[in-house]
């Protein structure tokens, strides 16, 4: 007596998570092509500024003088993000690099991997649920 195993709606889903991650995965990498990566951060970006949220104080003194602050440190890191820009054009600097590395990547292979285990455990306990039906099977089978 041969049983077969019917797939459930959750082992469809847990799949189809799985696959969808590893393709965003990959995706977001910019394994296949550098312009996905591109595009990917550029999407993060536009979705980090919409979500922003603003609002309106009345001008004091020293909100004057924190606005001004402020729009003197952005001017020096524009300065000195084109100055960085200058140096890597004209290979001066030859030391670590200074990118921040892609944290999204990291969330999604964890996601990834987490979604794996699961699967992996699922199978167990499935494959254990199968056995031990299998030998009540068979006790029962002696008893009668």
């Amino acid at each position: 007596m041969k049983r077969t195993q019917t797939i459930s709606l959750y082992h469809a889903a847990l799949r189809t998570s799985a696959i969808l991650v590893l393709a965003l995965l990959i995706f977001d990498s910019g394994f296949i092509s550098p312009v996905t990566k591109q595009l990917s951060d550029g999407t993060q970006a536009y979705v980090a500024t919409v979500v922003g949220m603003s609002a309106s104080v009345e001008p004091t003194e020293l909100n004057t003088w924190t606005a001004a602050l402020t729009a003197k440190e952005t001017e020096l890191n524009r300065r000195e993000a084109a100055l960085n820009d200058r140096e890597i054009s004209v290979d001066l600097d030859r030391g670590v690099a200074t990118t921040a590395p892609d944290v999204s990547i990291y969330v999604l292979s964890i996601i990834l991997f987490i979604i794996l285990v699961l699967i992996a455990l699922n199978y167990a306990l499935d494959v254990a649920r199968y056995r031990q039906q299998q030998a009540l099977i068979g006790r029962y089978e002696q008893k009668a």
